[in-house]
């Protein structure tokens, strides 16, 4: 689904998501990324998507968000789709 060569897998090192959960981000805008979440289980909610602001790319994934201004916890197929047309309709 990601084309990875846009994304950044980042490292999971803080306390902010599990271990073993995978998190890849994109800038697009200065400090404004868009970031995947892929859990590390076996729950229906294994994907989550967010937009929002870091201090930087090194810090996505051992801190929170300064501010997070969108946020989506996707399940099915269907969430995917609707994720994806508000990213082609947005201007980034």
């Amino acid at each position: 689904m990601l084309r990875l060569s846009q994304f950044i897998r980042v490292n999971n090192k803080g306390e902010w998501f599990e271990d073993g959960d995978v998190i890849y981000a994109k800038e697009i805008k200065t400090n404004i990324f868009l970031v995947f979440i892929f859990l590390n289980t076996s729950k229906k909610e294994h994907t989550r998507a967010l937009i929002a602001e870091f201090t930087d790319l090194k810090s996505i994934g051992k801190i929170k968000p300064l501010r997070t201004m969108f946020y989506l916890i996707m399940n099915e197929n269907k969430d995917f789709h609707c994720f994806e047309h508000l990213i082609k309709t947005s201007d980034f």
